[in-house]
């Protein structure tokens, strides 16, 4: 599913992926539904955080 993403994803990757907006992905930084780090301003999420939100969302059906 992820094949051909990079290892540490972009914010614009990962709304991509989810199918939300940028407002939607930054709640869930910032609330730690969905793990990242920020370089400066810019933030950053691994391949795996994004595959760890996906199962845990799939677990809370």
């Amino acid at each position: 599913m992820l094949e051909n993403y990079n290892d540490v994803l972009k914010p614009n990757d990962v709304c991509k992926i989810l199918l939300v907006g940028k407002g939607t992905l930054y709640k869930l930084l910032d609330s730690g539904q969905l793990r990242g780090y920020k370089s400066g301003k810019n933030w950053h999420i691994t391949k795996q955080a994004v595959i760890n939100y996906l199962n845990s969302m799939s677990e809370g059906d």
